[in-house]
């Protein structure tokens, strides 16, 4: 990252992490030697108040980040929103989309309230391999409640806007660099991005061959891209 400002790149890190908070989240990436300013870290938590605010919200997300949901009024019924969050590898995450919580969730949606998710990510990558995501959670009320619910982190249009915001940038002028060939490289395609494939994390190339969006780039490595962006740009 250092090498990228140094040649006069600005950076923003936007991530659809919902098992921490951003402050918890800056300082984990902090620990890993890569040096970032709270500020620069966007998070779907911020979308959400952002979205959310004056609202009465149903939140089924991870304990962790309910600190970034501060500005919204969190409610156990009468909610005029439900957000779904995603999850983690904890126990917690059996008590958060248990049965009766998502049955309440169809019961509000029922009495008209609006469905709103961080994302709707199908799986994510761990430590133990693969583990679905509460995407299948969010597809599973929109199917039931018959309705479309509203993504709020990658791949939203809005998510990505305010990162280009945030930079002051063109969307042209901007690189979007991930290993999700459907949050990263399709939903920043589809907003004018140019694109740079990571061969790490959730990269499958089976995935990539099939994908209807190409990246423009692939590398093997975040350690590669310094380099690589001077030439393509």
């Amino acid at each position: 990252m250092q090498q990228l400002r140094e040649n006069g790149h600005r950076l923003r890190f936007v991530t659809n992490n919902t098992t921490h908070s951003r402050r918890r989240l800056a300082e984990q990436i902090r620990g890993f030697g890569i040096e970032l300013a709270d500020e620069e870290l966007q998070t779907t938590p911020t979308a959400a108040v952002h979205a959310l605010k004056g609202k009465r919200v149903l939140a089924l997300t991870m304990p962790d980040i309910v600190e970034d949901l501060g500005e919204i009024e969190l409610v156990g019924e009468g909610a005029d929103a439900v957000l779904i969050g995603g999850a983690d590898e904890t126990f917690e995450t059996n008590q958060v989309f248990s049965y009766m919580n998502l049955a309440r969730a169809f019961a509000e949606l029922q009495a008209g309230a609006e469905l709103y998710c961080l994302h709707k990510n199908r799986w994510w990558q761990t430590a133990r391999g693969p583990l679905l995501d509460s995407g299948a959670f969010v597809a599973g009320l929109e199917y039931s409640a018959e309705l479309e619910a509203t993504v709020l982190g990658k791949p939203s249009p809005a998510y990505f806007q305010a990162a280009l915001d945030a930079l002051d940038s063109d969307a042209e002028l901007t690189w979007m660099v991930g290993d999700d060939i459907e949050a990263d490289i399709a939903g920043a395609h589809a907003c004018g991005l140019k694109t740079v494939l990571v061969r790490t994390g959730k990269f499958r190339p089976d995935s990539v061959e099939v994908a209807r969006v190409q990246p423009d780039g692939i590398i093997t490595s975040i350690a590669a891209l310094p380099g690589w962006i001077e030439t393509a740009a």
